[in-house]
C-alpha cells in the first residue's frame, strides 16, 4: 500500500447555506417538518427566500462541513462536489480552499450552468436551536463518474460518503467508482446516513452498504431507528452490530454510542452553555471522530473529540467552526492534541 496523500477524501453536495431565524408558525405555514430536510426546485427556493427573514450566507453541505472541521483539526482533507461557475460557486470554492482543503472538481459551465446554478440550502433555525432545511440541489445533480479521480480516493486513508448523494442517480455511479478505488487500494470507507428522511428514501441500499462494504457508519438516533424501522434503539444497535466495523450513533445531549462487533461504548456529550443552532452538529462530530481514528486514538477518544467539535458548532450560528483552531480547542478540553 502506498503512503496516503490525505487523511480523508470526502464526496458530497457542494452547497451554500442561507440561514435565518424562524418560529414554528412559519414552518407550519410552509408545510415543513421541523428538523428535517426537504428537496425543493429553483422556483420554490426563490419563493421561500423572498419570505425568509434576514439571512446569513455560509458555505455548507454536510460532507464539506466535515472537511472544514477536519482542516481545523489539522488533518489533510480533500473534497469532491459539483458547483456551477457562478457567484455562489466561486464563494464555495474560495471558502473550502481557504481552509486548506483540496478541491479540484471542475465547475459546471455553459448552458448547463445557466439551468442548474450552484446549490443552496435555505435553513430555518427555531428558538430551540433546531434547524429545518430546504435544499435546491442545482449543480450538485451533475456530479458524475467523470468527476472522480480514482488516484485521489486511492490515496486517502478513509473515503467519507454523504448519504444525501443517493438522491442523485449519476452521483450514485460516482460514489461506486470512488469507493471501489478506495477499497481496491486497501483503504477504508465511511458513510453518513444524513437524515431519517434520506434513510426512508434509500433504506434497502443503505442496509446493503452497511453489510460488508462500509467500514464506518455515522448516524443519529432517529436515523439508525429509521434504517431498521424500529422505535427501539437497543434493537437497532443489535442489528447494526457486526454489519460494519464501527457505527457511531449520536444522541444529542445524551452523547453517543460507538458500536463494534464486540462492544457498545457510551460516551458523554460535551457540555454547552446554550444551544444556538444545531446545523452541522453531526458533521462536526464526524470530523472529530475521523480525526481521532486517523490519528490512532481509542474509539472513546474519537467520540470525545467528536463531541468537543459538535459542542463548538452548536454554540453559534452556522455549520463551520468559529474558533481559530479546533485542534487547540480539543487540546484544551482533553489535555492533548486530536
Amino acid at each position: 500500500m502506498t503512503a496516503p496523500r490525505h487523511d480523508i477524501v470526502a464526496i458530497g453536495n457542494a452547497i451554500v447555506d442561507v440561514i435565518a431565524h424562524a418560529d414554528d408558525a412559519f414552518l407550519s405555514k410552509h408545510g415543513m417538518t421541523k428538523g428535517g430536510m426537504m428537496l425543493i426546485d429553483n422556483a420554490q427556493a426563490a419563493a421561500l427566500y423572498d419570505t425568509m427573514g434576514p439571512g446569513v450566507e455560509i458555505s455548507g453541505g454536510s460532507a464539506a462541513n466535515t472537511v472544514a472541521g477536519l482542516a481545523s483539526l489539522g488533518a489533510s482533507a480533500a473534497f469532491v462536489g459539483k458547483v456551477a461557475d457562478d457567484q455562489l460557486g466561486r464563494i464555495f470554492t474560495h471558502d473550502i480552499k481557504a481552509i486548506g482543503a483540496t478541491f479540484d472538481t471542475q465547475p459546471l459551465t455553459g448552458p448547463k450552468a445557466e439551468e442548474s446554478s450552484t446549490a443552496r440550502c435555505l435553513i430555518l433555525v427555531t428558538p430551540d436551536g433546531q434547524r429545518t432545511m430546504n435544499t435546491y440541489l442545482g449543480a450538485c445533480i451533475e456530479l458524475g463518474p467523470e468527476d472522480i479521480d480514482e488516484t485521489l480516493f486511492a490515496g486517502g486513508l478513509i473515503t467519507y460518503i454523504e448519504g444525501y448523494l443517493w438522491d442523485q442517480p449519476r452521483a450514485k455511479d460516482a460514489i461506486v467508482k470512488a469507493a471501489a478505488a478506495a477499497r481496491d487500494a486497501g483503504r477504508k470507507v465511511a458513510l453518513t446516513l444524513s437524515d431519517s428522511f434520506c434513510v426512508d428514501r434509500h433504506r434497502e441500499t443503505f442496509i446493503e452498504l452497511t453489510s460488508g462494504f462500509v467500514n464506518l457508519l455515522f448516524a443519529n438516533e432517529a436515523e439508525i431507528k429509521a434504517l431498521y424501522q424500529t422505535d427501539d434503539l437497543d434493537q437497532a444497535v443489535a442489528q447494526i452490530k457486526g454489519h460494519t466495523d464501527i457505527a457511531a450513533i449520536t444522541r444529542s445531549e445524551k452523547g453517543s454510542l460507538v458500536v463494534t462487533g464486540d462492544e457498545v461504548l457510551t460516551v458523554a456529550a460535551e457540555p454547552v452553555s446554550q444551544v444556538v443552532d444545531t446545523t452541522g452538529a453531526g458533521d462536526l462530530y464526524a470530523a472529530g471522530f475521523l480525526r481521532g481514528l486517523t490519528s490512532g486514538r481509542s474509539l472513546t477518544d474519537c467520540a470525545h473529540i467528536g463531541h468537543v467539535c459538535a459542542a463548538e458548532i452548536i454554540s453559534h450560528f452556522g455549520p463551520r467552526p468559529e474558533v481559530a483552531s479546533l485542534a487547540d480547542l480539543v487540546s484544551q478540553k482533553m489535555g492533548r492534541a486530536a
